[in-house]
């Protein structure tokens, strides 16, 4: 009698990574990304700190003109600027490490105290500007995708080009003019008015960013005219990203509608609203968080001007302020901060897409 021994069945079909191996990979890509973020951050503080310096030393840049030539010495000296650059450069990298960025050389306060006053003004116009490109880019662009080659498909692309190829300056103005002081509906500057920002700084516990603030004093006619303020900053700076948006949902949902799935499911007589709206949508927002990041570096490099334009006192109003003054140092701290800002951001937006799309993280 013979024993029969049976081999264990083999199936042709690959494996499917476990949860686990999946879980390293997310972690792996995580710590991999987050590493990243100082080399990235040490070139950026590198390269300000080396453009601030090819114009001299601060206090020449500054002060030049204002003291005398023994005055000018003895200033520079004590703050010293008078050391090699090479000294200059590993002191600053330290003190930035300790979280101190210097003191403005024009108003003598903290840099980091100014980069807490106004980076809130700042953050709080770049999240209403998102809002904005987000309420605008993709529903426009999902519209642009349905009626693809027809005249609202070319118009919403020329609007797109006219969104990004804009200066934010001139839109501004433009905004302003229109709904300032031609309907006379908005205000034309500011964050507040006189009245409501009085109100807010009597908070005990003011957090600086005004919509909370304004919430915080429990007046709905503070709330409102807190967000009346917003409302033209933010477009301006919105439509910037807003024709970005636009044009990446439309030729990424165009591009869905043309797979294998979506075929299928037209062939069942399923309409071509319904198409974009439940297939099409979901994976055209994926190349808007990749890109995301880039964005956002591009609303704050628009801040600048678009805080200018309106007298939106944030870190770009404070910028421009301090290059006329000439004030280098503070410069330097707020340069460095939105370098900072942007570094983080693009790792934030790398991790979303990665929870998104696991194809991204190998």
């Amino acid at each position: 009698m013979t024993s029969t021994t049976t081999a264990p069945a083999t199936s042709g079909k690959s494996r499917r990574p476990s949860r686990s191996s999946s879980g390293s990979t997310l972690g792996r890509y995580i710590l991999i990304r987050a590493l990243l973020i100082i080399p990235t951050v040490f070139i950026l503080v590198t390269l300000v700190f080396v453009l601030m310096r090819t114009t001299g030393d601060p206090i020449t840049a500054a002060l030049g003109g204002r003291l005398s030539a023994d005055q000018l010495q003895e200033r520079i000296q004590e703050a010293g600027f008078d050391r090699p650059v090479i000294v200059q450069y590993f002191e600053y990298i330290g003190q930035i490490f300790t979280g101190n960025f210097g003191t403005t050389l024009s108003d003598n306060r903290p840099v980091i105290e100014v980069l807490l006053t106004y980076g809130t003004a700042t953050f709080e116009l770049a999240f209403y500007a998102l809002i904005v490109a987000f309420a605008i880019g993709i529903p426009f662009g999902l519209l642009a995708a349905y009626h693809r080659d027809k005249g609202q498909d070319a118009s919403l692309r020329v609007f797109a080009i006219l969104c990004y190829a804009t200066p934010v300056f001139f839109s501004g103005l433009l905004l302003k003019l229109i709904f300032s002081v031609w309907l006379g509906w908005l205000p034309v500057a500011g964050r507040a008015s006189t009245g409501a920002t009085i109100e807010m700084e009597t908070l005990p516990n003011k957090t600086g960013f005004y919509t909370i603030d304004a919430i915080m004093t429990g007046n709905p006619a503070v709330l409102g005219d807190v967000l009346a303020h917003a409302v033209l900053p933010a477009i301006a700076l919105g439509l910037l990203t807003a024709g970005v948006f636009l044009r990446l949902v439309r030729t990424n949902v165009i591009g869905t509608l043309s797979t294998d799935y979506v075929d299928a499911a037209r062939s069942r007589g399923v309409s071509e609203y319904r198409l974009v709206r439940k297939h099409a949508y979901r994976p055209a927002l994926i190349p808007i968080i990749t890109v995301m990041g880039l964005q956002i570096a591009l609303l704050l490099g628009g801040a600048v001007l678009t805080e200018t334009t309106f007298e939106w006192k944030g870190l770009g109003f404070q910028l421009t302020e301090y290059l006329q003054a000439r004030d280098f140092v503070a410069v330097q701290g707020i340069v460095v901060l939105l370098a900072v800002l942007v570094a983080i951001t693009n790792f934030i937006v790398d991790i979303i897409a990665a929870l998104i799309d696991p194809r991204v993280r190998y």
